[in-house]
């Protein structure tokens, strides 16, 4: 980071899913989710992530915005979509691996060590795994502080401490960090931008870096084994009942449930 003011230097984790509007259909096979033939766009929280590090940049408490995010080719629109939103440049690191929570924690740490960040902001979790696991171990990984489910970030005392609001169970929670440190942001603590034509053009020219899990030292092959995935079942439709009685008579006769 920098000496005397404000200057930190801010990792944003980007990951491209399946977009939040699309329809899920299991491939044939059970093996997963098939991501060929559908639309796919940056994970809702992280695009919160990046709207949050590009105003700390507008504010000046940021020096420089660095865009990563790990999987196939394609992840590279997903880098040009972080840089028209305001991130300085973006690092892939291209792989075909089905990458897990801990393979991604791991080659975080790696880039982490390279780009020396003060702070490495990433959504709470993504919208396609919901794992909410790759921040928390990162943090653990590199031995720095956390502050998850941010909905409010608060830089401090030129970017050496931060207060982040955690959006917990019982309500709300306020920690206190010093950086280095690891914030993952919650639904609520901004509204990202849309990208202007001119923006995107010039995310065009933005320098991109590319990588490979081998170039940085890290084992991707995954840890976990998926024996199959299934849609749920059809909704049946549902019923207006009489009375309490009824409804009792119902859930022990028909549902088998009391």
């Amino acid at each position: 980071g920098g000496v005397g003011g404000a200057a930190m230097r801010v990792l944003v984790a980007v990951k491209r899913v399946v977009d939040y509007a699309a329809k899920i259909r299991v491939r044939p096979d059970g093996s997963g989710v098939d991501t060929a033939s559908v639309k796919m766009s940056m994970n809702p929280f992280c695009e919160i992530a990046v709207e949050e590090a590009v105003r700390l940049k507008e504010k000046k408490l940021a020096t420089e915005v660095v865009a990563v995010s790990m999987g196939p080719k394609q992840c590279q629109e997903t880098l040009r979509t972080a840089m028209a939103m305001g991130a300085d440049r973006g690092l892939h690191v291209q792989t075909e691996a089905d990458l897990e929570p801990l393979a991604l924690a791991k080659l975080l740490r790696a880039i982490v060590a390279r780009q020396e960040p003060d702070l490495v902001l990433m959504g709470k979790q993504s919208i396609d795994g919901d794992n909410n696991q790759t921040g928390q171990m990162l943090a653990g990984l590199l031995g720095w502080p956390q502050g998850t489910f941010a909905s409010q970030l608060d830089v401090q005392d030129g970017g050496q401490r931060l207060e982040v609001v955690r959006e917990v169970d019982g309500g709300l929670e306020t920690v206190g960090l010093r950086t280095p440190a690891v914030v993952t942001t919650d639904l609520r603590l901004n509204e990202p931008r849309y990208s202007t034509l001119p923006n995107i053009m010039k995310a065009k020219k933005k320098p991109l870096e590319s990588l490979s899990p081998e170039d940085l030292g890290v084992d991707v092959s995954p840890k976990l084994s998926v024996l199959s995935v299934e849609a749920p079942p059809k909704r049946e439709g549902g019923r207006i009942l009489g009375s309490v009685e009824e409804l009792v008579d119902k859930l022990k006769g028909e549902a088998g449930v009391l």
